[in-house]
């Protein structure tokens, strides 16, 4: 393939999945067929099927697609915060860019109208372990560094810290309207629990905060050649 021939390509997936991203949006997972796609992104339906073969194939392409967007948005926020290179920061921005983003919030409430039943069920299965294993060595080499607290069982702690962070979105659209919480208030009570949660009983000295940094960057580094990250 030439290269001017690669780039029409490249172009015209990129304007199949916006458009299908576009529509996503509009009237969710069930409403959206590939004959509205392939007609908002000007192109015949059998073209769709030159680079997806089937409709899930091609939802599932768009949820990768913001998955990367989501991992690039979050090291940007870590980067740019004095504080973000912590396991704190990491859960804080995670949690900010994940609720800006409509596929990557449907995916964390599990809204099945939006992406649908089979794409969250699959994505789930296929990604959840790969994320958890990564996320349990990164939790041991900062319990082992003395960044976080190590006095209960490293299983423990990550079911603890997992529940802390992304517990409250779950439970928010279940709270009545006076105890409904915005997602700048959800993420505060996120960040005071996980303190109490994980700082440890002497503060870091600047040499392991400088460790901490290093530790944050390679495992960033580790979610973007795997796609995974767990926060």
């Amino acid at each position: 393939m030439s290269g001017g021939e690669r780039s029409k390509r490249e172009e015209r997936e990129k304007r199949i999945l916006d458009a299908a991203m576009e529509l996503l949006q509009k009237w969710g997972y069930r409403k959206t067929t590939l004959e509205d796609i392939a007609r908002e992104a000007r192109v015949a339906k059998g073209t769709i099927y030159l680079y997806w073969p089937t409709r899930e194939k091609l939802f599932m392409a768009i949820i990768e697609r913001e998955q990367g967007n989501l991992l690039s948005e979050i090291t940007l926020r870590m980067e740019e915060d004095p504080e973000g290179m912590t396991l704190i920061g990491l859960v804080k921005h995670s949690i900010l860019a994940t609720l800006e983003n409509p596929v990557t919030r449907a995916l964390i409430l599990q809204d099945t109208n939006f992406l649908g039943e089979l794409i969250i069920r699959e994505l789930n299965a296929a990604t959840y372990q790969a994320q958890l294993t990564g996320y349990m060595t990164l939790l041991q080499s900062l319990r082992d560094m003395g960044l976080i607290r190590s006095d209960i069982e490293l299983q423990e702690q990550a079911l603890a810290v997992i529940t802390a962070s992304w517990g409250p979105l779950l439970v928010n659209p279940l709270l009545p309207g006076a105890m409904h919480l915005s997602d700048e208030q959800m993420v505060s009570l996120v960040v005071t629990t996980l303190k109490r949660l994980l700082e440890p009983d002497i503060p870091p000295t600047a040499e392991q905060r400088q460790q901490e940094k290093q530790t944050f960057r390679a495992y960033i580094e580790q979610a973007f050649a795997s796609s995974i990250l767990l926060s």
